[in-house]
């Protein structure tokens, strides 16, 4: 008989470890869609969410928050969002739609995890090591960062604020007009959430809206005879910045001057400001920001620069003592305590590759969410997930 060879026997003493993960950090819009896109192609993709539910952002938003991006080019890839939700999705329609999203694409998704720090893994075969909550430690093979681009609220260092004896607070905890019903308000910054809040208290019952301005925007109609303000961004998107400026001028020009009321037209091109950062603010018509200034609902004052006691100061000399002060001022990253250790963000906190690209300081590590060009963030992040899902299957 021939003779048979033995089986070969692995050694009891060294299991042999599954395959690592692909974690994805963050249930918003960026980590949802990258999570499907890599599952697409046959990679597992755990979610990790700090909160107990996906969307946890949206759903601390403003009450009457409707999307600025149309319905089709807000839409996630795999799952357009219903029709029913109408042409500019309502605030509490797009977290329906998140939550109907990790459903249909069957996501694995860990809520209660926060990540506190992502470092390069010790051992032979590379990878990531995540340090969460309860003393985890996670191994993955990459990792999808998607925190989401308004993360940690930011207050200005003003002089004086630790003086002020009044009511502050930042717009991310703002969600009606109710209970400022008769009060005097002022709203700082005229950002698209600042000229939302200030609309919203003044045809909403508050006793006096004062809008701070530092720079006045760019103003546009969120939509002008059908045709939305997104679909002209994106068709000018890789045209020159000086020919984008100039196209830009006589559709702002459509709208109203309120010059007369406090609120001059920029002089800076809208182009050329959209690159620095200041997205255009875009006007809803009936209960939009033009409307409330002309009816004197909304009063634009000048921006304030100090603190005192019940006082706030304003550049032009002026002091005012409002009820309350809502700070329309934006939001950091805030991935300094996650990656700000490796290498991989400028000088404001900001990654310094996104999307399919990583860098070389660390092979493995993908952003996405982080951009919020004229043409849409939400399309922006549909579009980076299959090109991240990609570029993740080569390198695994």
């Amino acid at each position: 008989m021939p003779k048979s060879s033995a089986p070969s026997v692995s050694s009891p003493s060294e299991p042999e470890r599954p395959p690592a993960p692909v974690y994805v950090i963050g249930a918003g819009p960026a980590g949802l869609s990258a999570a499907a896109a890599l599952a697409g192609h046959g990679i597992r993709a755990v979610v990790l969410e700090k909160s107990g539910e996906v969307g946890a952002a949206w759903r601390r938003h403003y009450d009457r928050l409707r999307l600025h991006t149309t319905r089709r080019w807000s839409s996630l890839p795999g799952l357009p969002i219903p029709r029913a939700a109408g042409r500019w999705v309502a605030r509490e329609d797009f977290v329906r739609y998140l939550e109907g999203y990790a459903r249909h694409h069957r996501l694995d998704l860990a809520t209660g995890v926060e990540v506190a720090r992502i470092d390069r893994a010790g051992d032979p075969a590379g990878g990531w090591e995540l340090t969460a909550n309860g003393g985890r430690r996670l191994r993955a093979a990459a990792v999808v960062v998607a925190t989401g681009y308004n993360h940690t609220p930011r207050l200005p260092d003003w002089p004086g604020l630790d003086t002020y004896t009044g009511e502050l607070l930042h717009a991310a905890a703002y969600r009606n007009p109710e209970p400022f019903a008769g009060r005097d308000v002022l709203v700082v910054g005229v950002g698209n959430t600042g000229a939302e809040i200030a609309a919203d208290l003044g045809f909403g019952g508050a006793g006096r809206v004062r809008l701070a301005v530092r720079t006045p925007p760019h103003l546009v109609r969120r939509s002008t005879l059908g045709w939305p303000a997104q679909a002209g961004a994106i068709l000018c998107r890789r045209l020159p910045v000086p020919l984008v400026d100039r196209l830009a001028r006589p559709v702002e020009r459509l709208l109203p001057d309120l010059t007369p009321y406090g609120l001059p037209r920029p002089a800076t091109g809208l182009y050329s400001r959209a690159r620095q950062g200041a997205i255009p603010v875009q006007d809803t018509g009936r209960t939009g920001l033009i409307r409330a200034v002309r009816r004197r609902l909304v009063e634009p004052v000048a921006a304030v620069v100090s603190f005192e006691g019940d006082k706030v100061a304003l550049a032009d000399g002026t002091e005012i003592t409002p009820d309350a002060v809502i700070a329309a001022t934006g939001y950091r990253r805030g991935l300094d305590a996650l990656v700000g250790h490796l290498g991989v963000l400028d000088a404001q906190g900001r990654p310094l590759v996104h999307g399919r690209r990583t860098h070389p300081a660390a092979p493995g590590l993908y952003f996405t969410g982080y951009r919020n060009p004229l043409s849409g963030m939400l399309r922006e992040i549909a579009r980076e997930a299959p090109r991240i899902a990609s570029a993740l299957a080569r390198r695994l």
